[in-house]
């Protein structure tokens, strides 16, 4: 299938449930070349975003599985074809051994693409560092992905991002009813409206370009802080399975 007709495919409305940036603003074109947009089928058509470490694989979150994957790389408006989009299948989706979809813990998850991602201007990875080294409260990292804009607006089409605040674990503990201080990290601040929100799943969290965190999950109502899954908590698992595959 020719790359504009499977995005328009499973391109979704804005009630379709997916998590998505609200409060940023339009990235220049293709200024984030690791980003990917994954899509799969889970009852029905769905997206998440996602993050190229190494060209044949793309980290995500694990509630993002389905069926019929396909990674897009190196795309900065969704819907048009643009001469820059890789657009790769899925060999293999591998979550977190313990990845628990009831509670969203563990919420990581490694995607092998079936062949390895062409490294353009477009297309880079964002590679894991030897130790990724720990954020702290008042950090302030970036976050990037296509989707509504606000909770009732409707979807982008380019891509967004947002500079977010990392926030003292108590802010989750209060906010979530399961909240790990040693698996998670607790982003945004709740005294403004920037967040990830619905489609912005298995998205990046970058702090001084380094890969820290993969967005999970949020409130219904899109009012921060969401939470991440912890990079550096998971490496040792991530840098053993991409070995491994």
């Amino acid at each position: 299938m020719p790359p504009l007709l499977l995005l328009l495919t499973f391109l979704l409305p804005p009630e379709a449930g997916t998590e998505e940036i609200i409060g940023g603003h339009e990235a220049k074109p293709h200024s984030r070349p690791y980003m990917a947009l994954v899509l799969f089928t889970s009852g029905e058509k769905r997206s998440c975003g996602g993050v190229l470490v190494q060209e044949g694989f793309v980290l995500t979150a694990a509630h993002c599985e389905g069926s019929s994957m396909t990674v897009i790389l190196g795309a900065h408006n969704i819907k048009e074809l643009e001469k820059t989009q890789q657009v790769i299948r899925v060999r293999k989706a591998i979550p977190h051994p313990d990845y628990d979809p009831d509670t969203l813990s563990q919420d990581i998850m490694l995607l092998q693409l079936e062949i390895e991602a062409k490294l353009t201007r477009a297309v880079q990875p964002l590679r894991l560092l030897g130790n990724v080294t720990q954020v702290n409260p008042g950090d302030k990292c970036l976050v990037a992905g296509w989707g509504q804009m606000s909770p009732s607006g409707t979807s982008a089409s380019k891509l967004q991002e947002v500079v977010l605040t990392v926030q003292n674990e108590l802010k989750c503990k209060s906010a979530f009813r399961v909240y790990s201080a040693i698996t998670e990290i607790c982003v945004g601040d709740p005294r403004n409206t920037k967040s990830c929100f619905k489609g912005d799943s298995g998205s990046p969290l970058v702090c001084n370009n380094v890969v820290q965190g993969i967005f999970s999950s949020g409130k219904d109502d899109g009012v921060p802080p969401g939470v991440f899954a912890k990079v550096s908590y998971f490496l040792p698992w991530i840098k053993r399975t991409m070995k491994h595959f």
